[in-house]
């Protein structure tokens, strides 16, 4: 079920006018109508809000059931444009969908060239110099979720039981799997049966930190 209808229904459960829910959330029934009728969608921050009034997990107003992950919300900006909405991850639990709502700690937009990068897309920020000057510390990265990566790409990757994934360059040699940082002054993680290893996504975009 979409975005638009999803809405309708909590608004209609709750016993709620257009006009209520608008006052509720700051803008205009004609607003509310329009996400209703699948012409326009709202904003991350309406989303959220609606979360709190409808006392539902965002991933129930995005589009899923309640155990679903929650979608990217797509935005036309121009022909060539797109805005996406992306759930930024901190702690990932072990053996949950990575983008279950318990590892999730904000949301963040992103524009992306057509065609956006296909697939589940979710966001990590960088910590630490490691992956310097390709990462900056404090950048935002989109990853796609995959399970593997080609030699000299990017991935997010979970090591030996941590909940939060490093971001290195991928190399393989033999049955050695080896995570590169682009910063030499950093050691590379060597992957294998002691110090295994899993690639949960490929990095498809940064958001350079500028002060």
């Amino acid at each position: 079920m979409d975005i638009g209808k999803q809405i309708k229904r909590l608004r209609k459960e709750r016993k709620y006018t257009q006009a209520h829910l608008a006052e509720l959330l700051g803008t205009k029934p004609t607003t509310v109508a329009s996400w209703e009728q699948g012409r326009n969608k709202p904003l991350m921050d309406k989303v959220q809000k609606m979360a709190i009034i409808f006392n539902v997990p965002i991933s129930e107003i995005v589009g899923g059931e309640e155990n679903d992950t929650p979608s990217n919300i797509i935005y036309p900006l121009s022909d060539g444009l797109q805005r996406v909405t992306i759930p930024i991850i901190g702690e990932i639990a072990c053996g949950d969908p990575i983008t279950a709502e318990e590892n999730i700690e904000g949301y963040t937009e992103e524009t992306f060239e057509k065609p956006i990068p296909s697939g589940t897309l979710f966001a990590l920020r960088c910590k630490g110099h490691s992956m310097e000057p390709t990462i900056h510390d404090g950048s935002l990265v989109t990853i796609r979720e995959q399970p593997d990566v080609e030699d000299g790409e990017i991935a997010a990757v979970l090591v030996d039981g941590d909940t939060e994934a490093t971001l290195k360059r991928v190399k393989r040699q033999g049955d050695l799997v080896m995570l590169m940082p682009d910063n030499k002054n950093y050691d590379p993680i060597i992957l294998d049966g002691k110090n295994p290893g899993r690639i949960i996504g490929k990095a498809v975009h940064v958001s350079w930190n500028i002060k």
